[in-house]
């Protein structure tokens, strides 16, 4: 490894895992979302060049904790919260309360509801809501189905159909 990278490895994987703990926390606590999400996500991009580096330079070091334990126990405890966590958002199995910042979640509830219900905040009639999703190539079957299983029933986004919704409120 050149010297130049040889000497900043480290350094550069250390300010840009702290600029990522930093604003992991401020996104996990709703603070600052708009300064910190591009910075988190563009910046742990960066994060893997020093971060691969850091592995190259230290690779010997690294081989004496493949061989111990704790490395594996780690790594195994490490792999298991990922896929319950991503298992969980992918399944839809996710708890209750935790479904994205709150403009999504109310937007998950509002969708969750049939036309009859949502047409009365948008100003209009559920006849209205549904010749709308037809007009815009939605596939209403019922009109008792909720505005997520129309979308889901036409292969469409739920968000698409969010959209629609805005444009027929009178």
């Amino acid at each position: 490894m050149p010297p130049i990278l040889d000497r900043y490895a480290t350094p550069f994987v250390s300010g840009l895992f702290l600029v990522s703990l930093v604003s992991g926390v401020a996104l996990f606590f709703h603070v600052g979302q708009a300064a910190f999400r591009g910075m988190h996500e563009w910046l742990s991009m960066v994060l893997v060049l020093p971060f691969v580096l850091h592995l190259w330079k230290n690779w010997r070091p690294l081989l004496a904790y493949f061989r111990r334990t704790p490395f594996w126990i780690g790594s195994a405890v490490s792999l298991v919260a990922a896929v319950a966590f991503a298992w969980s958002a992918m399944t839809g199995t996710a708890e209750s309360g935790r479904r994205g910042p709150p403009p999504l979640a109310f937007m998950n509830t509002v969708l969750a509801n049939p036309a009859s219900e949502v047409a009365p905040l948008l100003n209009t009639t559920p006849e209205a809501v549904l010749e709308g999703l037809k007009a815009a190539g939605y596939t209403v079957t019922t009109a008792d189905a909720t505005l997520a299983d129309i979308a889901k029933a036409s292969s469409k986004d739920a968000m698409g159909l969010a959209g629609v919704l805005n444009t027929l409120k009178q």
